[in-house]
């Protein structure tokens, strides 16, 4: 019995230390994978912050400043002026941190993405808004939950998977379906004058329209530098009196405190509606578009996807309208001259510097200028983007971009036209319908 005697462990000798040698032994070992998961990330984004970095200073030295990136900057006016103007005065948007933070963030897209992408209002919240006079703190919320989804496809990826799986004949008739409703909106704002001749005419458009074809490949007097110009004559000969009282008044931006019925009332009313036109228009049409433009530059749907919810994020709490990155704004910047960067930071300075210093007074000048010379923009805007869709070349992808391009118009809906394109496209795609056979059996 005396051999096979077994003493229990003390707790107060050897093997007590051995479990608290083993028990530091683990925490030393946690501790250095976590500091070298650490040290790893820190590298990690070391690396990236590098690299962006490079990217912005290459970015900065394409910069060009001259008359055709200045002439190109104005492109984008058509859709910019009257709902900024008519979010101003209808719904109480602050012009000056509205101007500001336009501003600050086409400054800060011309750095990151080195082509003229544009920043405009985001505009079925800008519409909904305005017709159906949404508070100033509704029409803030609606851009922060739209944002926040698009920022969360961008950093979850999801909007990479999304812009693979959907057909180039769908993108392409999102563009031409845009571009088309682009032409009606700029006639309409031309006719819509309901004067024949005068200051602000159906004749001012006819004129500045040629003039625009005239001067198409001028070098030496961009078109829309020119017809911008014109319109400002055109507003001085109306209204003489209009610098009467011009002063100028600091407008700093300021934090704005949002409720639940806020969000709840602006998700609903304006968020709803503007999300698929925010990710279909602002993110996939605009890197389809500026690839088909920059074929070397062209922008990345994630880089987009979260720089539109950046915007979003930081500016609509300080009084910003709802901003996004538009198709139809790349398209009208590039036809009218704009190549690099620095024409939107032209444009952006330049939106800073009215913003902070002249904003309730550049929007009494704005919402008089003449609607005919901006519908002239905005339909030579929406003719450059429908022509990108020019290199569909089989009966199938016809089709498919037709269909997506026609239900967008007639239902004033890009949701509406995505979801049919799509569904036709991928029949297509599967076999399940085919055009070409019937025509080959017709023949």
């Amino acid at each position: 019995m005396s051999g096979n005697t077994c003493t229990s462990p003390s707790w107060k000798g050897d093997s007590y230390e051995n479990v608290n040698y083993n028990h530091r032994s683990i925490f030393h070992m946690r501790e250095r994978w976590f500091f070298c998961l650490y040290l790893n990330c820190l590298i990690f984004y070391a690396k990236k912050t590098d690299m962006w970095i490079k990217d912005i200073l290459n970015n900065i030295k394409g910069f060009r400043f001259n008359r055709h990136e200045f002439a190109g900057a104005l492109g984008d006016m058509g859709t910019f002026i009257p709902i900024l103007v008519g979010m101003v005065t209808v719904c109480g948007l602050n012009a000056g941190s509205a101007l500001f933070f336009s501003g600050l963030f086409n400054l800060i897209s011309g750095f990151i993405f080195g082509i003229p992408i544009a920043v405009q209002p985001m505009k079925a919240i800008g519409t909904i808004a305005i017709n159906e006079g949404l508070t100033l703190n509704q029409i803030l919320a609606a851009g922060i939950v739209t944002s926040t989804v698009v920022f969360m496809l961008g950093v979850t990826n999801l909007i990479v998977f999304l812009n693979r799986h959907i057909p180039l004949s769908v993108v392409r008739g999102l563009q031409l379906g845009l571009g088309l409703l682009l032409i009606i909106n700029g006639i309409k704002m031309i006719t819509n004058t309901n004067t024949i001749f005068g200051f602000d005419s159906i004749a001012v458009g006819a004129f500045c329209g040629l003039l625009v074809l005239f001067l198409f490949f001028s070098k030496k007097f961009p078109g829309a530098l020119v017809i911008f110009a014109i319109g400002f004559i055109f507003l001085f000969l109306r209204t003489p009196d209009i610098l009467k009282g011009f002063s100028y008044e600091l407008s700093i931006p300021e934090f704005t405190a949002l409720s639940a019925d806020d969000f709840i009332s602006g998700t609903f009313r304006a968020a709803i509606p503007q999300i698929p036109l925010t990710t279909l228009n602002s993110v996939i049409a605009v890197c389809a578009l500026s690839w088909d433009l920059f074929p070397k530059k062209g922008a990345d749907v994630r880089k987009v996807s979260t720089s539109v919810g950046l915007m979003n994020l930081i500016g609509c709490w300080f009084g910003a309208m709802p901003m996004c990155h538009g198709a139809g704004g790349l398209a009208g910047q590039y036809r009218f001259g704009a190549r690099t960067g620095g024409s939107i930071a032209i444009l952006g300075i330049i939106k800073m510097i009215i913003g902070f210093f002249f904003g309730a007074y550049a929007i009494k000048l704005l919402s008089v200028y003449p609607l005919s010379v901006l519908g002239v923009l905005l339909t030579f805007s929406g003719m450059e983007l429908a022509m990108t869709s020019r290199n569909i070349k089989t009966r199938s992808d016809m089709f498919v971009m037709l269909l997506t391009a026609a239900v967008i118009i007639a239902f004033h809906s890009t949701a509406i036209g995505f979801i049919v394109g799509l569904a036709i496209a991928y029949l297509f795609l599967y076999g399940i319908v085919r055009i070409e056979k019937l025509d080959e059996d017709t023949d």
